[in-house]
């Protein structure tokens, strides 16, 4: 029995082994000689076809790395040219594999030099359609980014060329730029002074130029540059027109405006003057309507400035008059007060005062008041005075009513008071000693008749005592007597403040002097 051999194993496993193993099984069959030589034919037919065909197909791989080297080298070749490079490339010993791998990284390199080349390009190319169709005029298209770049010449010389050809629509855009600007303001000052409508009247001549969005730009072509020229001559030939007829109306104009400026001015006097009086502060109404009609009709005065400045005076007066507000309120209560005491003096007089007579009754409580009101003067004077003597330290300078300063009213008043009080205690008591002598009289003689007075003739001592003494008060509404006047104003004449007002004094002071 023949032995099965052992098998090989594959990676050492030859040809020949694999023959002698074939022999063996072919004899353990007992496979026939022409048989054997059948087979080792086919076996050799089918080798040399594996063979060839892998000589084919390697061939085939030599052709294509061969035609892959020829390409790399012919495009390098083409994009050098183009980009006006000369080629760096070199050929290099060694298999073709090394030569492929050589050429890679330079046509990369070269690749991306052209595309960003053909980038910059289409950049200049765009700008330079875009401007040259504004100075034309012509619309610009959408599609203007999509032009068609020439490969074949990417030469940093033609860039350069491009881009001073870019530089130069650029200063010729920003020239008509500004004429344009010159002419739309030249025409928009033109139609502000004739009174035109500037975005109707540009709008004609091209609509970008009322268009103030930057969405749009400003049309600067030829045309719009020529109509924009003769717009602007049209309505400087109008204006000039305009300007000879209306010579007479601009004088009119002026005069009016004058007339009214001055009423302003007048009526800003007007208003201060009224403050100064409200506060009993003294004002020279005619002397400052004189320098202020001077100073308007000399024409050498803004009268904007004038009406600023007097606006200023009148804020100031109405911070002086708000600083006397509280003393004039003090006065004006001294004043009822006086008035009051005054009425009570007369109604004291009257010997028929309780009679029952219309209007009574009211009477008697307006003298219980009247009353307590007098005995408040003297309270009321003392405090009117502190505040005075206060707001002139404040101040630096009197605090005058109506001309004449308010403390030295009220010193003559508390005098002429004191002198009334005295002249009545007098009065009483001169009374009283005529009616004691009458009462002695009736005891040493008997009663005699009563002498009845015609009517309406008083009774008051007063009458017995020489000249009556006047009711009327400092404060009250007369005012004083030329003499004390005379003597006043030569006294704070040339003194005089800004608050300088006037109080009326009792003409009875006035006689005595």
């Amino acid at each position: 029995m023949t032995t099965k051999p052992s098998s090989l194993s594959p990676s050492r496993t030859t040809c020949a082994s694999l023959l002698r193993e074939l022999q063996i099984i072919w004899d353990e069959i007992g496979e026939g000689d022409s048989e054997r030589d059948k087979m080792l034919l086919q076996l050799e037919q089918e080798c040399l076809d594996i063979y060839r065909k892998k000589v084919e197909m390697t061939r085939k791989y030599l052709a294509d790395l061969h035609q892959s080297l020829t390409d790399g080298q012919a495009q390098i070749t083409a994009i050098a040219s183009a980009l006006g490079e000369a080629a760096s490339y070199s050929r290099e010993r060694g298999s073709l594999k090394d030569q492929l791998s050589a050429v890679k990284p330079i046509l990369d390199d070269l690749s991306l030099k052209k595309e960003k080349r053909v980038k910059d390009f289409s950049a200049i190319q765009s700008q330079i359609v875009r401007i040259s169709a504004e100075i034309a005029g012509n619309g610009v298209s959408k599609n203007v980014g999509d032009l068609g770049v020439n490969e074949r010449d990417l030469s940093v010389k033609r860039l350069g060329e491009l881009q001073s050809h870019l530089e130069e629509l650029h200063k010729e855009k920003v020239l008509r730029l500004q004429k344009v600007d010159a002419h739309v303001n030249t025409i928009h000052e033109l139609s502000v002074v004739m009174s035109i409508d500037f975005s109707k009247t540009v709008n004609e001549v091209h609509p970008s130029l009322s268009d103030h969005s930057s969405a749009h730009s400003k049309s600067i072509s030829n045309d719009t540059l020529a109509r924009l020229t003769a717009l602007t001559n049209s309505l400087k030939q109008e204006k000039q027109q305009r300007l000879q007829k209306a010579e007479v109306e601009v004088e009119r104009l002026n005069i009016l405006k004058a007339s009214k400026m001055k009423e302003l001015v007048f009526k800003r006097q007007n208003e201060l003057e009224e403050i100064y009086r409200g506060v009993h502060m003294d004002v020279d109404s005619d002397a400052a309507r004189q320098i202020l009609s001077r100073l308007i009709d000399s024409g050498n005065v803004n009268l904007s400035d004038l009406l600023s400045s007097m606006d200023d005076q009148i804020i100031k007066a109405k911070e002086q008059a708000l600083s006397r507000k509280d003393i004039l309120d003090k006065v004006e209560k001294c004043k009822f007060a006086f008035e009051e005491e005054k009425w009570l003096d007369e109604y004291e007089k009257d010997e028929n005062r309780y009679s029952a007579g219309r209007g009574a009754h009211k009477n008697l409580k307006r003298a219980e008041k009247a009353r307590i009101l007098s005995g408040k003067i003297p309270s009321i004077i003392e405090t009117l005075t502190t505040k005075v003597q206060a707001w002139e330290i404040e101040k630096e300078i009197p605090f005058l009513y109506d001309k004449v300063p308010l403390l030295h009213t009220l010193e003559e008043y508390t005098a002429q008071r004191q002198g009334r009080e005295e002249e009545k205690r007098k009065s009483r008591e001169q009374k009283r000693l005529q009616e004691q002598h009458n009462a002695e009289q009736e005891a040493l003689f008997g009663s005699r008749p009563s002498t009845k007075k015609p009517l309406g003739q008083s009774t008051n001592a007063n009458t017995m005592v020489g000249t009556p003494i006047s009711r009327r008060t400092p404060l009250g509404r007369h005012g004083i007597s030329a003499g004390k006047e005379r003597r006043e104003s030569g006294r704070v004449h040339n003194l005089t403040p800004v608050n300088y007002v006037a109080l009326p004094k009792d003409d009875s002071v006035s006689r005595r002097n």
